[in-house]
């Protein structure tokens, strides 16, 4: 599928704004490789190709092993992610599929069992940023990068 529309120059001021969005949770205290499993794991969700691609790329860039990668879709089966990232993990996908799994109170308290209210506000932005390129990317009819 090619490009429908080249939104970046349709609208500048609107996509400065989301990348604003971007560098403000890039910069979060929740730990790089785990903020690019949450992306990778929404972006699962979503069937976001392009996103699925780049977040893979970036967290293997940041030094993520393969199994951590390419197991994000089967977490709750795997020992090698720990508590707090299993709960963000989970968080994640109630948070992408919020219309039918909402955000639980029991979720919530053992999200905070890990994560402070400001880990976990940053967690929620975190997690509705990649939502949000996802649906601009699958809208706009953008498809993973080939090289």
């Amino acid at each position: 599928m090619a490009q429908r529309i080249d939104y970046y120059n349709v609208a500048p001021d609107a996509l400065d704004i989301i990348g604003k969005m971007d560098k403000y949770t890039s910069t979060t205290g929740i730990d790089r490789k785990l903020r690019e499993l949450i992306r990778l794991r929404a972006s699962q969700i979503n069937g976001c190709p392009l996103c699925m691609y780049m977040h893979t790329t970036d967290a293997m860039k940041m030094g993520e092993s393969e199994e951590r990668v390419y197991c994000i879709s089967a977490w709750e089966e795997c020992e090698f992610y720990s508590e707090a990232e299993k709960v963000a993990i989970e968080l994640t996908e109630h948070v992408t599929l919020i219309p039918t799994k909402r955000v639980p109170d029991q979720l919530y308290q053992r999200v905070r069992n890990h994560y402070d209210e400001k880990q976990y506000v940053d967690l929620v932005l975190i997690i509705n940023q990649i939502n949000t390129w996802n649906r601009i990317a699958i809208a706009m009819g953008q498809t993973a990068i080939e090289k």
